[in-house]
């Protein structure tokens, strides 16, 4: 089939695999002509413009000229290749042979050829008859092996159900779905159905330039009829999108042509306000112009964009890259390594909600064509392992560019196996029986809004031991094994850390999610402690605020480290010696409180400060009670000049108990 189409020709991703200037042309013939044309063709990437060139040119020379007509029937299979006419590639390549050019990759392509079409034994004589010259070509030997295991592979199958999706699907090529949200409510892909943008054909592929068409369900879950992306699509090619985690940011492959020099594939992005899209601006990855930059994927934290490349630096054909994304663009950019690429293509990378990547290789061996593979990092050791999808999911042919819809084990991918798309890419759902569990957490200040800056630690007495990013919104969401006990730890730099802990059902019976809440006290201001409540004129806790000091005793034991201040204040009425004095003796309760419960005395300092401190609305107050503002102070003017009713909230919020942190080593 096509090794690398998906990257070099449907997305016109750039790569000199042949130099135009393989044979001195020193003649002036009309095969001359055209085999110039085909290689000023290849050298801008144009395969199918290359290829019927190659033809053409094959076509006109002597049969006596035996070793021009390999050259070009050499060239031409090479053209196939990159644009994915698998067949016509064989037949090239085999061409070829019989003219006796052999010294070269021929063997090698006629097996990678065959194995993409599902012809294994005849794939394994053709690797054996490359490897005989070529001991050491280590994909060869990968694709020998392969021709064993594949057969096995399939007659194993698996639990997943795979299933052509005709609603996706048009007469031409429909690949690289993509749910906009979790929830899988919308659905992007790349097709070059005949309604995409312009007329002219691609001298690339032979077909239109991709464009792409988002479907919708409607209010009972059903989708409706493709339509194009507003804004986004032009006579170029766009496809391979993917987005943010809150769906407001698309990233897509560019791709754009000129009639006289090669066009590297571009990452673009495009805002969402409403239903429509803005006009996508370049993403500039490195300043490297020479290189191609393609299928974007983020992390659910927006704090990373996986991507594929072939610049410097790789392991070979085409490698996944990520780059750390700062406030002002591009941070840093670093090779997934060894574990993740290898001497052949690697591409079209999604990133879970869980943290799990999945991408598609040539590289490993696999059933053929592109197989798609799922790797999980140890964020600690920065090493990936990898494991094979099994069959139905991978095929012989190309199979590549999966999504989920959330942390299901559902969703959609393409593949231009032979069975139901003819050859063609087409759209396929896969579902795989689940009792899933799962855990969302939320992240957020204490008595304030999300914190996306902050990091979470999940542990498991199974050894699980990963770090999780969290979303914009101060949410992560993540799989739980059944029977496994897990430690939650939330932290972030001005703020204190907040564990939670569970084990998840070791005998679940249908799908459930854990749900927990990480409020981050913060370092730097007073944190005021709620449901604190004391006998009416006395110094002596009600039962009820025993909860709330558990919550403070349990914090405290999270942050071994810090030294705090409880502090106690009143509201104005009152004189200013009898609220002075309440107030330590309120805070001093406090304190002995929490030395009963464990809590170091050294790390404990009472503080009464009666009606001289007045409390200041924050912002998240304001959310409660609308006739206050962020900096509101209440002091006893602010509060003369309300109603009764209001007059008692302010009161109320006058008098609490804080507490805020001294020290933190």
């Amino acid at each position: 089939m096509k090794p690398f189409i998906l990257f070099f020709a449907r997305m016109r991703f750039f790569v000199v695999l042949w130099s135009s200037a393989f044979f001195l042309a020193t003649s002036c013939t009309t095969a001359e002509k055209s085999a110039r044309r085909g290689d000023n063709f290849l050298a801008l990437g144009e395969y199918a413009e290359a290829a019927g060139q190659y033809k053409k040119a094959y076509q006109l020379t002597p049969l006596k000229d035996k070793q021009r007509r390999a050259e070009l029937a050499y060239k031409m299979a090479e053209c196939y290749r990159h644009y994915g006419y698998t067949s016509r590639a064989l037949g090239s390549y085999r061409s070829a042979e019989r003219l006796h050019l052999t010294d070269t990759l021929t063997y090698f392509y006629i097996a990678e050829m065959l194995r993409q079409q599902g012809d294994y034994k005849a794939s394994a004589r053709a690797y054996e008859e490359f490897l005989a010259n070529h001991a050491d070509y280590e994909l060869a030997k990968l694709g020998l092996e392969a021709c064993t295991l594949a057969p096995a592979m399939k007659k194993q199958g698996s639990l997943y159900t795979v299933k052509l999706e005709p609603l996706f699907s048009s007469t031409r090529a429909d690949y690289c779905p993509a749910f906009l949200d979790e929830e899988g409510s919308q659905i992007f892909f790349t097709s070059t159905r005949r309604s995409a943008i312009g007329d002219e054909l691609s001298g690339i592929t032979g077909q239109k330039a991709g464009d792409i068409f988002y479907c919708k369900k409607n209010e009972l879950g059903v989708w409706l009829r493709p339509e194009p992306a507003e804004g986004i699509n032009t006579v170029f090619d766009e496809g391979a999108c993917t987005f943010s985690s809150d769906g407001k940011t698309m990233y897509l492959t560019v791709c754009r042509t000129d009639p006289q020099y090669p066009r590297m594939a571009e990452i673009w992005t495009s805002n969402r306000a409403d239903a429509s899209w803005s006009k996508p601006q370049i993403l500039k990855i490195t300043s490297d112009t020479l290189s191609s930059y393609a299928h974007p994927a983020p992390s659910a934290d927006g704090k990373f964009l996986y991507f594929v490349s072939d610049m410097p630096g790789g392991f070979g054909g085409t490698d996944i890259w990520r780059a750390q994304i700062g406030s002002h663009g591009v941070v840093t950019v670093e090779n997934l390594g060894p574990s993740i690429n290898t001497p052949g293509n690697e591409a079209f990378p999604t990133l879970r909600p869980n943290g799990e990547l999945y991408f598609s290789s040539n590289g490993r061996g696999g059933m053929g064509g592109l197989d798609i593979y799922k790797a999980i990092e140890d964020t600690l050791n920065h090493t990936w392992s990898v494991s094979h999808l099994p069959s139905p999911i991978n095929s012989n042919g190309d199979d590549f560019g999966m999504t989920f819809e959330g942390l299901h084990h559902r969703g959609y991918f393409a593949s231009n196996r032979s069975t139901g798309g003819r050859g063609w890419d087409k759209i396929y759902s896969f579902t795989h029986p689940e009792v899933l569990q799962t855990v969302k957490g939320w992240v957020y200040e204490l008595d304030g809004y999300e914190l996306p800056s902050a990091q979470v630690y999940m542990v498991g007495n199974d050894g699980t031991n990963v770090r999780i990013g969290v979303k914009a919104d101060g949410s992560f969401e993540r799989e739980v094994i059944p029977g496994v006990s897990y430690v939650f730890l939330a932290s972030d730099k001005e703020h204190l850390s907040v564990q939670n802990h569970f084990t998840a059902d070791a005998n679940a019976s249908e799908t459930h999610q854990y749900v927990l809440q990480f409020p981050l006290p913060s370092i730097n201001i007073p944190v005021l402690v709620r449901g604190i409540n004391y006998e009416f004129d006395s110094a002596a806790l009600t039962d009820s605020s025993k909860i709330a000091l558990d919550r403070l005793v349990r914090m405290l034991n999270d942050n071994p480290q810090v030294v705090i201040e409880l502090a106690a204040h009143t509201d104005h009425r009152g004189s200013n010696i009898y609220n002075q004095r309440l107030s330590e003796r309120r805070a001093k309760s406090v304190v002995s409180h929490l030395v009963s419960q464990g809590i170091p005395e050294s790390r404990l300092v009472a503080k009464g400060y009666g009606e001289s401190q007045p409390f200041i609305v924050n912002k998240k107050l304001t959310e409660t009670y609308s006739f206050l503002h962020t900096g509101d102070t209440l002091t006893t003017e602010f509060i003369a000049r309300l109603d009764t009713t209001k007059q008692e909230i302010c009161h109320a919020l006058n008098r609490r108990t804080a507490f805020r942190v001294l020290r933190n080593h």
